[in-house]
């Protein structure tokens, strides 16, 4: 029996030996240097199983296939290579050519399918993990400013508004972002907050940014351009990662403040079935103090300081409340409070959680399932109608994905918690009313000036009892205010508002062989919950949805697939709105021997939804009441009590009125028509989805310049607008018909109105245009040397619609460089970059006001160390020392200055 067992052993563990004996070893080196190539990964094809080369290109592989199979070896920046192994022991040497030009690189965003970005049929700009390691600001989300035609607009040091081809703003609802899939926007704001809750720069394997309408194949939200972030699987990269960033910013109002920036990354293949990671991030700073104190009316800049009567400091609220106290006294404003005093220290902080859980049930990439949770909380500073305090915000994700080889099936869930958030305008509106009311302040300021006839003396005597900042009880009734929803007597943010989403997509290439085809759908339902603090949500959630279906057909002909032609069409409807059809169709024709001459030429149709905020908002913003138009929403939203003048009172009904949403709409004179004194009712249509018709053309090349070869992105394009969604100022009178030319102008003589912003589209005619150029090349013997300059132009009638603002916020010329190298000399590498724009209009609900032109840059050398898988980087950002503004009323943007350790294993 013994001798059964043993031998029973010995052929179990003889046959495991036999498994596992089959053994691959080599170098793989630069074909063109000859040399070595550290961290390049050999793995079999079609498997999770595999290696890296150490320091010294080598590598080693031992695996339990049985010959023959293939290798597929691979590194950043060089063509992979395929070897066929056909015995054990079998030694490789392989030799990698550099990819000749970014060109090669493979992108799937432009067509939902793998091609390569010459052949992409519109325009894409490109982000992997060597270019990251080479971008010379802060974090790779800051990176993105260097791409072509992008712009990066900064609200705070955590918020960062990414932006193409024109109508800029912070709260960018024309721009997508997904996440690994998942769109990583705010649920009730509608747009992403940076990367303050997105993905670690360990993890991200590369990033795809489509300029302009995509909405055929990724839905109503994809209208201004659409940003992909995919991580990196723990199948194909295993280890522990590390980097360690600290460093400094530099205002002059904030002063010199140290900011630390940690990342871990552990992922593991524990079979070719199963893998997992993690990632935590952590980031904490100062924010860009904002103190422009210079005084504002009507939207815009205006002349005089705090001596005057009625003044209103831009980064100074509570000075908002004002009243006109008629004969010599004229309209007073209540003394506020600067913005420094209302931001908790500035505190920047970000807390990222990524966990992946990854199976392959046949061990290989044929079918996959994926288990995704995000947790994200952290400070930042949002603008919009006013400044926002974004704090102890919780953002978390899960997600569920199954994908094969030509489909995937995800959805997910997200939630969003506004933590301790809170409106500082409204912070210091209350604070003001917990030491004084209102009513008795400007009491107290008339009686005192009619009988000292001086503004400085009755202000004094009505700010008898003003708390002071920094002293108990000013911290007190901050602490108070800040943590009551109710804006008429607080400041907190309150939001619990959830997204479902659903998406399927499945690539018919295995079914129909003429053509490729693909179909596919997604659904989504928000849950809006703000208890009434955001939203019109007062007596429980609002839940709406939408859904869309989508179709492409994509078929190359002439010899060599040299003409590739692409049609695509969308169908989506959401629930207060007819549907909408978007159709593309696009050409794309390689020329030239190696097929290294693209042409390219789209037409697509896209078109926007309103958000939740234009249907559902109800929201006393201080200067403007902002109301949604969803139809049910109208009757929903009643003010709080309004003071009425005396000399109002006996036709208003009494000493204070409310008003409706719905008088927004329906009874309200346009506010610019007040301002040039001719009043005029409003007609503002209630809001529905507004479309682009877009054109492009483009070129992409290797132009050869004697023994240079020059890589040249060149594209033009054309966008009509019809339905342009639009915000607009009215004013709503406290009693009176518009229109009676009696009662409803008397109202507006004795200050008895109410400024709303309702949501609506313009009847004006808008159009927007522009091109750009991409030029790169080697220049003194490997240098990389890049420039990029783009125009961009927008017009339309302003007389067609006086009360509409555009937002354009964007310059009309652009100029960007960088120029380095990654191998000054052996491990050495540096890079610098530089950007230009010209001065230019910005428009908000904030300010109105030009935005000067600026000049910055960048730029950083880094170390690596292949023995410790290390690299070390010294940088800086705007390293020019001048400040700039990226919009009137944020802080300025100083000076950054950063080492960091880097270790990939």
């Amino acid at each position: 029996m013994i001798k059964k067992i043993l031998l029973f052993v010995f052929i179990a563990f003889s046959s495991v030996a036999m498994v596992a004996q089959t053994t691959v070893n080599g170098t793989v080196k630069d074909a063109k240097t000859g040399e070595t190539l550290p961290g390049a990964n050999i793995k079999i094809e079609n498997k999770a199983v595999g290696t890296t080369t150490d320091f010294d290109g080598v590598f080693v592989l031992t695996v339990t296939d049985n010959p023959p199979f293939t290798l597929e070896i691979s590194v950043l920046g060089y063509k992979m290579e395929k070897v066929l192994v056909t015995k054990n022991n079998q030694k490789i040497d392989v030799a990698l050519t550099e990819n000749e030009t970014s060109l090669d690189e493979i992108v799937v965003s432009a067509s939902r399918t793998p091609e390569r970005i010459m052949e992409s049929p519109v325009t894409v700009e490109r982000l992997d993990a060597r270019a990251i390691k080479n971008t010379s600001a802060p974090s790779f989300y800051d990176g993105l400013e260097n791409l072509k035609g992008v712009d990066v607009n900064t609200s705070s040091l955590t918020f960062k508004s990414v932006n193409t081809r024109g109508f800029a703003t912070f709260a960018n609802t024309r721009f997508m972002q997904l996440v690994d899939g998942m769109d990583n926007s705010s649920p009730a704001l509608n747009f992403a907050i940076g990367n303050l809750l997105g993905m670690s720069e360990l993890d991200v394997n590369t990033v795809e940014l489509l300029p302009g309408a995509s909405s055929a194949l990724y839905g109503a939200n994809a209208f201004n351009g659409i940003m992909f972030m995919t991580s990196r699987s723990p199948f194909n990269d295993q280890g522990i990662s590390f980097s360690y960033k600290q460093g400094l910013t530099s205002q002059d109002a904030a002063g010199d403040n140290t900011f630390h920036d940690v990342s871990i990354r552990m992922a593991y293949a524990f079979s070719e079935k199963f893998a997992a990671k993690a990632t935590l991030s952590y980031l904490k700073g100062t924010e860009w103090f904002a103190t422009d104190y210079r005084n504002t009316r009507n939207g815009e800049y205006a002349v005089g300081d705090r001596s005057l009567n009625d003044f209103d400091g831009l980064n100074i609220y509570g000075d908002e409340v004002a009243t006109d106290l008629g004969g010599a006294v004229g309209r007073v404003s209540r003394t506020g409070y600067q913005e420094v005093d209302l931001m908790r220290d500035y505190e920047a902080k970000s807390v990222k959680l990524n966990t992946a859980l990854h199976y392959r049930p046949f061990g290989d990439d044929r079918l996959e399932l994926i288990f995704n949770s995000k947790f994200g909380v952290g400070n930042t500073i949002y603008q919009g109608a006013n400044r926002y305090n974004i704090r102890d915000f919780y953002l978390a994700q899960q997600k569920l994905e199954l994908r094969g080889k030509n489909f995937f099936v995800r959805g997910y869930v997200t939630s969003e918690d506004a933590g301790n958030s809170y409106d500082s305008r409204f912070a210091a509106i209350n604070i003001n009313r917990k030491w004084k009311s209102d009513q008795d302040w400007f009491r107290q300021y008339a009686g005192t000036y009619l009988v000292t006839g001086s503004h400085a003396t009755a202000r004094a005597a009505a700010d008898t009892g003003r708390l002071i900042p920094g002293t108990a009880a000013f911290n007190s009734a901050f602490e108070e205010v800040t943590a009551d929803p109710n804006l008429v007597t607080g400041a907190k943010f309150q939001d619990e508002t959830k997204l479902y989403h659903g998406d399927v997509n499945y690539n018919l290439q295995d079914v129909i062989e003429w053509a490729e085809f693909q179909v596919g759908g997604s659904y989504r339902r928000y849950s809006l919950n703000s208890n009434g603090s955001i939203f019109t949500d007062y007596d429980g959630a609002i839940d709406y949805d939408e859904y869309g279906v989508y179709t492409q057909m994509q078929k190359s002909f002439l010899e060599e697939d040299r003409l590739k032609f692409t049609a695509s069409l969308r169908y989506d409807k959401a629930q207060n709105f007819d549907g909408n059809f978007s159709p593309r169709i696009s050409l794309a024709y390689a020329a030239g021997e190696n097929k290294n001459d693209n042409f390219r030429a789209s037409f697509q149709k896209g078109f926007r939804n309103p958000t939740t905020q234009d249907q559902y908002i109800g929201l006393d913003a201080g200067s403007a009441i902002l109301v949604g138009s969803a139809p049910d929403n109208l009757d929903r939203y009643t003010s709080s009590p309004l003071v009425v003048s005396t000399a109002g009172q006996a036709f208003a009904g009494g000493a204070t009125t409310t008003l409706s949403g719905r008088l927004a709409y329906e009874n309200s004179f346009s506010a610019s028509s007040v301002v040039n004194g001719a009043p005029v009712a409003t007609n503002a249509a209630l809001v529905k989805p507004e479309e682009v018709t877009a054109f492009e053309l483009g070129y992409r090349g290797l132009i050869h310049a004697g023994e240079s070869r020059i890589t040249v992105d060149l594209s033009g394009y054309y966008n009509s607008y019809n339905d342009f969604i639009s915000g607009k100022n009215v004013l709503v009178p406290f009693y009176g018909e518009v229109g009676d030319n009696g009662l409803s102008l008397l109202a507006l003589r004795n200050g008895d109105f109410k400024a709303f912003q309702v949501y609506t589209n313009t009847v004006a005619n808008i159009n927007s245009y522009g091109a750009s150029i991409g030029l790169n090349t080697k220049v003194l013997n490997g240098f990389d040397l890049g420039v990029n300059y783009t125009y961009a132009k927008f017009d339309f009638d302003q007389a067609s619609d006086p009360d509409f603002e555009a937002g354009f916020n964007t310059p009309e010329h652009k100029v960007k460089l960088q120029f380095g190298k990654t191998n000054l000399f052996k491990n050495f590498g540096f890079n610098i970059n530089a950007r230009w724009q010209d001065e230019y209009l910005w428009e908000s609900t904030f300010l109105d006001a030009t935005v000067e032109a600026r000049t910055v840059l960048d730029a950083q050398i880094n170390y690596t160390v292949p023995s410790i898988k290390s690299v070390f980087k010294i940088g800086g950002a705007n390293l020019g020392g001048k400040e700039y503004f990226s919009a009137p009323g944020v802080g300025a943007v100083g000076s950054q200055y950063y080492v960091s350790w880097s270790i990939n294993n």
